[in-house]
């Protein structure tokens, strides 16, 4: 890892109607507009949904982490994270975000251990550590075949 402070660039381009493009250098630039529940189009990336999705690949790249340095065999993560956002005191913000993770590991796998490694994950996620909504984690670890 790289010594901090770390560095990161993003940006947005967008007239008075229309889709947005989301850049960042060396990166593929994505569309984004509201949602539909502030009359967006839908069907496309909106800022709501990209720090839910922020926090997701987050938790999953933090789990594969703590993962590797404790030397647990795994075989997939699945992950999705609800934001709840609302009017609090006259300002529009996420209060709360719903982390639901499965983890599949091989038969025979301490499943406690795995456990406690997707709690790990989710308390040293530095996007979700990085916000200010209450946040839960639900995780269940299932063991599947190869």
């Amino acid at each position: 890892m790289h010594p901090y402070p770390h560095l990161y660039k993003a940006g947005t381009t967008g007239g008075p109607t229309g889709m947005l493009t989301v850049s960042s250098p060396g990166l593929v630039d994505l569309p984004s507009a509201p949602p539909p529940e502030f009359d967006g189009p839908g069907g496309v990336w909106s800022p709501e949904t990209m720090l839910c999705a922020a926090v997701a690949d987050c938790f999953v790249l933090t789990f594969r982490a703590a993962a590797r340095a404790s030397k647990l065999e795994w075989l997939l993560l699945e992950c999705s994270v609800e934001g709840t956002l609302e009017r609090v005191e006259g300002v529009t913000q996420f209060t709360r975000y719903v982390t639901t993770a499965t983890l599949h590991v091989p038969p025979g796998t301490d499943a406690g251990r795995a456990q406690k490694l997707m709690e790990k994950a989710e308390h040293g996620c530095l996007v979700a550590n990085s916000l200010t909504g209450k946040r839960e984690l639900v995780a269940r670890v299932v063991e599947s075949q190869a």
